[in-house]
């Protein structure tokens, strides 16, 4: 696979079809859903691409019913009714291989510091429009990586505050699509061919049981707990630091959106005002977040000394993630407040809270949940 040193410029975003990201989307023109469906099954093993349906012919009075072929071994059912599954170590540690198996190389990057770029009060984009951004520690390309030897990232993830420091926010869509993925590597702030701060392999993955049973838009988020690949553990925020999780935010605030398309290997962003669409929905127009981008942070309040922000949405939810011009996300509230701490359930002595319930922030107070 080639690889790009730097992202598409705003003019890149423009329309540069096959070979870049692309911008407003032509009237008929499939939406990332349907496009993003298509590159997932594309990573999967030829072999198995889907299960085959029971089939029935009936030859000279005689019924044949061919047998389901096997599973993608790839996928893994998990828990349906809690919406867990439990990583398994060596194939996190084998698809990190896969991945330093390309073009990528460890490289130490800086501290994890300032995000360049970050939106003033009331700033955005000009031109609406998605162009090339510095990676940020926190940010991510999320992959994963099949048996073909192509390690392309399809989707993109960001670290959000924890008690254990572990945590990674992504789209239930890119963990989950007919059973969990059980290759997934996660890294952060990818710049180019190198992986400055390390990759990074769930331990535990989470998403809403109503997800796995009928791909509901409004749970269209995803947790998952990570350690170092190749490590027992770590804590990635002490190594890339952390946007803050804020449940319940009201819309019409400006936000800062990031994402990696899976043809570059630097992210795109753009600072616009999220809207609301509907209750459990939120909307960012801004064009160019293409395949790739789903699972990126929707950030808000824009700390100007760190540059890290309130993570309030992912680019998911209707469409899974919407189309070339408006992107979507499944809105923060009492369901992702839930997730999230079922995501970082850990026994209460280790933060200090008797009651076993930890704080988070619910429209911009702190709550237990």
């Amino acid at each position: 696979m080639e690889t790009s040193e730097g992202g598409p410029t705003t003019a890149d975003t423009a329309g540069v079809g096959a070979a870049g990201a692309a911008t407003s989307a032509p009237s008929g023109r499939p939406s990332r859903r349907a496009r993003a469906r298509a590159r997932l099954r594309l990573l999967r093993p030829l072999r198995v691409v889907s299960a085959l349906m029971l089939l029935t012919a009936a030859a000279g009075g005689t019924a044949l019913a061919l047998r389901p072929g096997p599973a993608d071994p790839f996928l893994a059912a998990g828990d349906a009714a809690t919406g867990a599954y439990v990583a398994d170590r060596a194939g996190g540690d084998t698809a990190a291989a896969a991945v330093l198996a390309g073009p990528y190389t460890e490289r130490p990057g800086p501290p994890a510091a300032r995000r360049t770029g970050a939106p003033g009060a009331g700033a955005a984009s000009r031109p609406v429009a998605a162009s090339s951004t510095t990676p940020s520690p926190q940010i991510g390309a999320l992959f994963s990586p099949g048996d073909d030897g192509d390690p392309t990232h399809h989707c993109t993830a960001s670290v959000v505050h924890s008690p254990a420091g572990d945590l990674v926010a992504t789209a239930a869509h890119c963990v989950h699509d007919g059973g969990f993925r059980t290759r997934l590597v996660f890294a952060p702030g990818l710049d180019g061919r190198f992986v400055p701060y390390g990759l990074w392999v769930p331990t535990r993955v989470l998403v809403h049981p109503r997800w796995i049973s009928d791909r509901d838009p409004d749970h269209d988020v995803a947790f998952l707990r990570v350690r170092r690949a190749g490590a027992v553990g770590g804590r990635i925020e002490d190594v890339t630091g952390a946007e803050h999780i804020r449940f319940g935010a009201p819309a019409g605030r400006p936000g800062l959106l990031t994402g990696y398309p899976d043809n570059w290997d630097t992210p795109v962003s753009c600072r616009h005002t999220v809207e609301a669409q509907g209750p459990s929905q939120l909307r960012f127009p801004c064009p160019g977040f293409p395949n790739g981008t789903s699972g990126g942070p929707m950030l808000t309040d824009l700390d100007p000394a760190t540059g890290t922000g309130a993570l309030i949405g992912v680019i998911g939810g209707l469409d899974e993630g919407g189309d070339d011009a408006t992107s979507y996300s499944s809105r923060f509230g009492r369901d992702t407040a839930a997730l999230y701490r079922r995501a970082t359930s850990v026994p209460a002595r280790d933060h200090g809270l008797e009651d076993g319930r930890q704080r988070v922030p619910v429209g911009g107070r702190e709550a237990g949940v």
